[in-house]
C-alpha cells in the first residue's frame, strides 16, 4: 500500500460522514463550514491508480459564468 493511501482514505470517508451530519436535523452548521474546507485542504495527493492513466481534473467542460 502507498504511503499516502491510509490517509487519503480516512479523510474522504470523515468527508463523506460530515456531509451525512450535514443532512440531520439540527446538525451544527458552523461546525460543517469550520471543518469541511479544513478537510478538503488536508487530503494528501491521490493514491496511484486511483485515475486514470493521462486524468486531467481541470480537463472538463466549463462551469456556466467561466469562459
Amino acid at each position: 500500500m502507498c504511503e499516502h493511501c491510509e490517509d487519503f482514505h480516512r479523510t474522504v470517508i470523515l468527508l463523506g460522514s460530515l456531509a451525512l451530519y450535514e443532512e440531520l436535523n439540527g446538525a451544527d452548521q458552523a461546525f460543517i463550514d469550520t471543518v469541511g474546507p479544513c478537510l478538503a485542504a488536508s487530503l494528501p495527493e491521490p493514491p496511484p491508480g486511483l485515475f486514470p492513466p493521462g486524468y486531467d481534473p481541470t480537463g472538463g467542460p466549463d462551469y456556466p459564468g467561466q469562459g
